[in-house]
């Protein structure tokens, strides 16, 4: 084999060494950023579970102090005609 083949042949191979570790590089930091993305779907999902329930307990507090002042009926609009 000539030597301007050899250093093909080598070019060739460096060029396709890069290109192979470039991928895997760029799979693994998208592997990275999809796992903190889920991270953060997390986070979210507590925080307005957190929020609902505060929501809820505030509901429930005005709840009690408006049937405390007023009386409350029961909506029950059944008919026995």
């Amino acid at each position: 084999m000539s030597t301007r083949a050899k250093a093909t042949l080598a070019v060739s191979c460096a060029i396709s060494a890069l290109i192979i570790w470039g991928v895997h590089y760029q799979q693994s930091k998208e592997r990275e950023d999809m796992y903190r993305g889920v991270l953060r779907d997390d986070e979210r999902r507590k925080e307005k579970m957190r929020q609902r329930e505060e929501d809820f307990r505030i509901s429930q507090r005005k709840r009690e102090a408006y049937e405390r002042v007023q009386t409350v009926v029961s909506s029950d609009v059944s008919n026995d005609s």
